[in-house]
């Protein structure tokens, strides 16, 4: 990704009633979405649930952190923790420390498959997860990406648009600085050839229709007989 893709607040409404209805549906202290802010992880959403030790705004340095999370990112595959106390892998993780001790996370992706960040529950007491835990959160997980895909898909035309716009106007501008002769009034055009107004434009711009009139100034010149009025 050349850059994060920009979450507008209305879709951060959204998520956040993913991680509280995933909480409440689960019966699951922590529903979190993360996002990775390289060098840190940051709880981007975090379920209601009074219980919950974790807040939005959150952050917490993510490589070699040993947080669950960092093995989900690094491997890009769900990880499942029953019970970390009963792991050595686990027993010293950080989230221990706030008593979360079950895990279960999955990848949240962004279109070019590098890493958004994480949907994940963690559990004050052993848990091994219930296959409808597994399939909600799996739905969850496409309904995120289907949002990221289509935010980024709208910022990148959206960029390409303004660069493509930018590039136009330039073209305009430099199409705006036109040889002509400051005698005769003739235009030059890319060939070296010279061109009466009129034809120049006729040429150039065959949608342009024209039409001969004369100003004051020069009727004045051209018929002094006649009493011309601006």
């Amino acid at each position: 990704m050349d850059k994060p893709v920009t979450i507008p607040k209305a879709v951060l409404r959204n998520w956040q009633g993913i991680v509280d209805i995933l909480a409440e549906v689960t019966k699951i202290p922590a529903a979190l979405i993360m996002r990775v802010d390289d060098p840190e992880i940051e709880v981007l959403r975090a379920s209601g649930n009074p219980a919950n030790p974790y807040h939005a705004g959150d952050r917490e340095h993510l490589w070699g952190s040993g947080l669950y999370c960092e093995t989900v990112i690094t491997t890009q595959d769900k990880l499942m923790v029953p019970n970390a106390l009963e792991d050595p892998d686990w027993a010293d993780n950080p989230d221990t420390k706030l008593n979360m001790i079950a895990y279960l996370g999955y990848p949240v992706l962004y279109p070019d498959r590098q890493p958004f960040g994480t949907l994940c529950v963690l559990d004050r007491k052993a848990n091994r997860f219930s296959e409808t835990t597994e399939q909600l959160m799996l739905r969850f997980k496409e309904l995120l990406e289907g949002h990221i895909a289509l935010l980024h898909w709208n910022q990148a035309l959206g960029d390409e648009n303004k660069s493509l716009s930018d590039y136009v106007y330039e073209i305009k501008a430099l199409r705006g600085i036109v040889p002509i002769c400051a005698s005769c009034k003739k235009i030059r055009d890319k060939d070296n050839h010279w061109h009466h107004v009129e034809s120049y434009i006729e040429r150039g711009y065959p949608e342009a229709a024209l039409s001969h009139s004369c100003c004051p100034e020069c009727a004045r010149k051209l018929y002094p007989e006649f009493n011309h009025q601006d």
